[in-house]
């Protein structure tokens, strides 16, 4: 009974590589894969392990990330608006005198200048007067030359070594804006159409002439609205003759001025045209 025991408890004990022994028994047991087979179980324990804990951090890694920035405290973004106060400038005296101008400094004095200019080669009879000869090595001893012969002093200095005049200012010419044909928002008459229309009724005279000779018609005037809303370039694109013409034109500039087009938010010129009707009743 006791060895029957003891036998099965010693089956029970009896170590896993008893097994690879067997196996390997009267082989080469340094060999590789006798090592291998021996330490395999704690291997994949320790793997099956590492897998675990890797998997568990993969899937809860959202909520401790949600739960560290919780912790960390949020920075104050709002701006601090500070008043900065400048001194005042120290006040003027005015019982100070004002600094005197900087003296005037005179440029030094000049040699004399002599006439000196290369000939040039001209047919007989394009020579109108005769050129006095050119100045000779003597008489250019002590003398600047220069386009035109001045008196200088004695001791003075050649004139290309004073500072040139300043060159005179020139005034860029101011570019003549183009008018527009068509705008964003086209020049209107103050006050709108109708009381342009108002206008034209209340300052528009029929002439004598078309009157007497039943002419009626429609005139139509081309004028500029410029950018500050005048009348510019009127002129007549269709007419009717009579002296209605002339009296169409008048009525137009005689208007006052109109709110001017605009484009990309700009005033700018806007070519208009406008029919004027004239009917007898």
């Amino acid at each position: 009974m006791n060895d029957s025991k003891n036998k099965a408890m010693s089956q029970n004990l009896l170590p896993k590589f008893v097994m690879d022994d067997i196996v390997f028994e009267g082989r080469n047991q340094e060999y590789g894969a006798y090592f291998l087979r021996r330490i395999y179980d704690r291997i994949m324990s320790r793997s099956l392990i590492i897998g675990l804990i890797f998997f568990v951090l993969l899937a809860t890694s959202p909520m401790i990330l949600k739960l560290v920035k919780g912790l960390i405290p949020k920075e104050d973004d709002e701006l601090l608006m500070k008043e900065v106060v400048l001194a005042d400038a120290p006040p003027m005296d005015p019982n100070k005198p004002p600094p005197p101008p900087p003296p005037k400094v005179e440029p030094p004095p000049v040699k004399d200048q002599i006439r000196f200019v290369p000939p040039k080669v001209m047919k007989d009879e394009e020579v109108q007067n005769e050129e006095p000869p050119p100045p000779d090595i003597t008489e250019l001893k002590d003398k600047d030359i220069s386009t035109q012969t001045r008196e200088g002093e004695e001791g003075g200095i050649d004139a290309s070594l004073l500072e040139p005049p300043p060159a005179p200012v020139i005034e860029e010419e101011k570019k003549v804006e183009e008018p527009f044909n068509f705008v964003e928002q086209m020049p209107e008459f103050p006050d709108g159409q109708a009381a342009m229309m108002k206008f034209i009724q209340s300052n528009l005279k029929y002439p004598a002439i078309a009157r007497e000779n039943d002419i009626q018609g429609t005139v139509v005037v081309q004028f500029v609205v410029a950018a500050d809303g005048g009348i510019s370039r009127v002129n007549v694109a269709r007419g009717i003759g009579g002296g209605c013409d002339e009296e169409a034109v008048r009525v137009v500039k005689s208007m006052p001025k109109w709110r001017p087009g605009k484009h990309n938010g700009r005033a700018v010129p806007v070519n208009f045209t406008l029919p004027i009707k004239f009917r007898l009743e």
